[in-house]
């Protein structure tokens, strides 16, 4: 059981427009403590992994079961009599065309504690990221919010001649009835030159904003949602757009790497503007305290140069060495050597400095540095996967060196998400990145023939070095970008000189 301040309570939580950390603080504490979240479908489901782990989530707003107000209503004061903790999680603000004062009336009624939490709303969101100010001195001072259609039961339409006297209005669920919004606004006196923007899915990787006249609106075929702004504000969008002016929006990119190391490539992705589609591909499985292990360990004292080739080989290891009751002081008689720069910055982490990085981040540059600095009669370790590519020990063997390869780690396929893997086989994306040779086939084994022809019909691959670059190719899939430096930073770079180059 959570525990609570006090029984009973509801919490009426707006949660912006769609991008994440556009919620507010005190909305992200109070998911992090609800015993109930009851959301709406307009809401990022991303949102709801602030929520707590025990948590029951309830949607109330999705096509076609949506609940109605009044079943909602009821619902709220039902979780709330019971003693509950709740959270009523709606899209924008809830007190601005969300309902929120129906549901904060049926509480009251009911004799339920609640509480408002405002949120950004769509009108300030839509327009702020297409680059559109909702007031501007140089254009007017008077700005309407208007619903886009009216309650079912309603007894008048919208003041159309008032609204047509405003500087700026704004939309909201307005999509279908564009046409007859701007039918009405010329008939009472706006004028049809009046600048017109329709923004779709604002603040998302996939915002789409069209700009338009008000006399040309019958003509556009907008898919809801959609809010409309109307003014000559809109004109502004020419000099300050700019989320849509990131090099990477609107690109659908699939990131294969294990759930555990994707936040970083997922950030700067994202950052840049794409859509970050997560199919993992990989998962990492330490393989304990095994014999092997151990026996490196009690003889590391031995060893003249320590390999690792990743950063999990980095974790592994030194999980092990910990374990085992030693500290960095046990690599004292040896030299270590890194395959690239996140290597080295996670073995630096683990309080141990790389005695060598290669210039280039494959085994094979590893390998002519390892010679450059005399491997005959050397004594190596490598502690990596228990898969891994030969290349690298068998050539040291050949130049004369004694190595020992332990198994620290395994890699293998997670389950795969069956809603984003069924998008994937459609061809609804546009780019997928590799950064192993065994995501390439991991990702691979997901699709029967047919699929995977249509796959690399449709889809690119973005590579994160040569080696996984080759696999991708002999898998057949079409290389777009393969990074020159073969590190995630290079990918990001790559994907970004990449887009920029197709644009031009």
């Amino acid at each position: 059981m959570i525990g609570r301040d006090a029984p009973g309570v509801v919490y009426l939580v707006g949660a912006g427009p769609w991008q994440p950390d556009l919620l507010t603080v005190r909305g992200q504490t109070l998911l992090g403590r609800a015993e109930v979240v009851v959301h709406d479908y307009l809401a990022n489901p991303a949102i709801l992994e602030w929520a707590h782990a025990d948590a029951e989530l309830i949607c109330v707003g999705r096509p076609p079961s949506r609940l109605k107000q009044n079943e909602i209503n009821a619902l709220l004061v039902e979780r709330g009599l019971a003693g509950q903790r709740v959270v009523r999680l709606k899209g924008g603000d809830p007190f601005v065309f969300g309902r929120g004062s129906e549901e904060a009336e049926a509480l009251r009624a009911a004799g339920i504690a609640f509480e408002v939490v405002p949120g950004v709303t769509a009108a300030v969101a839509a327009a702020a990221f297409a680059g559109i100010p909702v007031t501007d001195r140089r254009f007017g001072s008077t700005l309407a919010l208007c619903t886009g259609h009216q309650r079912a039961d309603a007894d008048s339409d919208l003041d159309w001649p008032a609204l047509a006297r405003m500087d700026t209005l704004v939309f909201y669920m307005g999509a279908r009835r564009l046409g007859t919004i701007a039918t009405q606004l010329m008939a009472a006196g706006k004028s049809p030159d009046t600048p017109v923007a329709v923004v779709r899915w604002a603040t998302r990787a996939d915002q789409t904003t069209q700009v338009t006249r008000l006399d040309a609106c019958a003509t556009l075929c907008i898919r809801p949602p959609a809010t409309i702004i109307v003014g000559p504000v809109v004109e502004l969008r020419d000099r300050i757009a700019w989320f849509e002016s990131r090099v990477l929006h609107g690109l659908r990119i699939v990131i294969t790497r294990s759930q555990a190391t994707q936040a970083g490539l997922n950030a700067q992705l994202a950052e840049l503007g794409a859509e970050i589609i997560q199919l993992p591909t990989i998962a990492i499985a330490g393989l304990g305290e095994t014999a092997p292990v151990q026996t490196a360990i009690s003889n590391l004292a031995q060893y003249d140069w320590i390999l690792f080739t990743s950063a999990n080989s980095v974790r592994h290891f030194l999980g092990a060495v910990r374990a085992a009751g030693l500290d960095p002081r046990a690599f004292a008689n040896a030299r270590l050597g890194c395959i690239g720069p996140a290597t080295a910055r996670c073995l630096d982490a683990h309080g141990l400095r790389a005695d060598l990085v290669p210039n280039e981040y494959v085994a094979e540059a590893f390998l002519d540095a390892l010679l450059a600095q005399g491997a005959a009669g050397q004594r190596f370790l490598l502690p990596r996967a228990r898969v891994a590519r030969e290349v690298l020990p068998n050539r040291l063997r050949e130049a004369g060196a004694q190595i020992d390869v332990v198994a620290t780690y395994e890699t293998h396929a997670p389950d795969a998400d069956p809603v984003v893997r069924a998008r994937i086989a459609a061809g609804d994306v546009d780019l997928v990145t590799f950064t192993s040779s065994s995501t390439v086939r991991h990702f691979r084994a997901l699709f029967d023939a047919d699929e995977w022809a249509l796959i690399c019909a449709q889809t690119a691959a973005a590579c994160i070095g040569p080696i996984t670059a080759e696999t991708a190719q002999e898998a057949g899939l079409r290389v777009a970008l393969t990074a020159e430096t073969y590190t995630i930073p290079g990918l990001v770079d790559a994907l970004s000189a990449w887009r920029r180059t197709k644009e031009a």
